[in-house]
């Protein structure tokens, strides 16, 4: 019965104060076969998409707790846009493949009570007035991503060769979506873990992806992924709730 603790039983909250997620498209048959049978890619003009997601989180606690016994961590997260067809809607929702943090403390909990996938690594953000410098490193490099984002650069153009013709467009496949789905093996069931949160209105931005070493590997190596969009937000509360099963 242990699958049962892995299933997000905890509501957690916390404070982004930056949060910026990449979107790259891809031919649907590269990411099909990372989905279990009861998802489905979410595509747009022939394309599937795949999200890398930064976030430099404060105060960071089950729900129950006060903000001050919260505590700072650096999240990424890499997701597919699926969605879910279960009872009279589909619901939209990012599939886990892989989440990093730069606490030990998170990645023990975090695998201890979620299917999120929790590795360490090493992170760093310079951060100015006009720019962030995002540095990830991971222990064999399977995850190392560098990225300068211009935060002048609000309502920027979209990246070149993206599917997405407006900015109404890209947004839809920003992130975050209704719901973050995991996949649960002992069941074959999807849990379904929805996020909430207040003032969220993030802005396309300008960025400089200098190195994105998960993409290097299979399946993805030779795909060619197009960055299809890269939004920002900043200074926003957060909360997910408890995970249950929808399928």
């Amino acid at each position: 019965m242990l699958h049962l603790l892995k299933r997000h039983p905890i509501p957690i909250s916390a404070f982004f104060r930056h949060s910026l997620v990449l979107t790259y498209a891809f031919p649907p048959e590269v990411l099909k076969p990372l989905l279990p049978a009861a998802l489905v890619l979410d595509t747009w003009r022939g394309f599937a998409f795949l999200a890398v997601a930064l976030v430099q989180t404060e105060r960071l606690r089950p729900s129950f707790l006060p903000a001050a016994l919260g505590g700072n961590f650096f999240l990424s997260g890499y997701r597919i846009f699926t969605r879910l067809a279960a009872g009279a809607q589909s619901k939209r929702g990012l599939m886990i493949l892989r989440s990093d943090t730069d606490h030990a403390w998170m990645v023990g909990a975090g695998n201890l009570l979620t299917h999120y996938n929790y590795r360490l690594c090493e992170a760093s953000l310079d951060e100015t007035r006009d720019e962030l410098h995002w540095t990830i490193r991971t222990p064999c490099a399977e995850a190392d991503l560098e990225v300068k984002v211009c935060l002048e650069s609000y309502r920027a153009s979209l990246p070149a060769n993206s599917p997405f013709q407006t900015y109404s467009e890209a947004r839809c496949f920003a992130g975050p979506l209704p719901y973050t789905f995991d996949y649960e093996q002992e069941t074959n069931s999807i849990i379904g873990i929805r996020a909430m949160r207040q003032d969220w209105n993030p802005e396309p931005v300008l960025v400089d992806v200098r190195r994105n070493t998960f993409l290097d590997q299979q399946p993805f190596r030779g795909a060619q992924p197009i960055l299809a969009n890269a939004f920002h937000v900043q200074n926003v509360p957060y909360q997910w709730q408890r995970g249950r099963r929808l399928s």
